[in-house]
């Protein structure tokens, strides 16, 4: 048995949810992720976009410029994919297609997500580089990098290896 069916049969004996309760589960916990995100993002993508119009941007060495409109472009690029999914949902409303809409959705948050973590390490980047030398920016852009996997992937995968197979109910067969 496929990990999908497993999951619905799970979802099904430990829930007692139908899989239409369970994409709308699934949708409810996206949209309160998406909110967490969007909000830090938007605020994110805001300020860069001021800084051009700051006394002193212009004294920016040329190598932090093309760090800056990088970090700007995926700035908005994560910007665009987070608030994509509510976009994917008003077309797809009464459509009776929350199956797509979630997959759709769960696949623009991670590249969002992705952005996110490279506009981070931009921005870390352009500061350090800035304030400092474009070296310890470098540094500090990696050290940024860093923590973002640690925290962002490696953390997440070994919970999720630590936590092992989801556990069978009493009436799910054995595969």
């Amino acid at each position: 048995m496929d990990s999908l069916e497993h999951d619905r049969r799970w979802n099904e004996n430990a829930r007692n949810e139908t899989s239409v309760q369970r994409l709308d589960r699934n949708w409810s916990s996206l949209l309160q992720e998406l909110r967490v995100v969007q909000t830090g993002v938007q605020l994110l993508t805001g300020l860069l976009l001021t800084l051009p119009f700051h006394d002193g941007f212009e004294d920016l060495r040329p190598e932090l410029r093309i760090v800056y409109l990088c970090t700007v472009s995926c700035s908005i690029a994560a910007t665009v994919l987070l608030i994509a999914p509510i976009g994917v949902h008003r077309l797809m409303f009464r459509r009776h297609r929350l199956d797509v809409v979630v997959y759709t959705a769960h696949r623009l948050a991670y590249a969002g997500i992705l952005l996110l973590a490279l506009t981070l390490v931009g921005v870390m980047v352009l500061i350090f580089g800035a304030v400092l030398e474009p070296r310890i920016g470098v540094v500090a852009g990696l050290v940024t990098a860093s923590g973002i996997v640690v925290f962002w992937i490696a953390l997440p995968v070994m919970l999720r290896v630590r936590a092992g197979r989801p556990t069978r109910s009493a009436d799910e067969p054995a595969e």
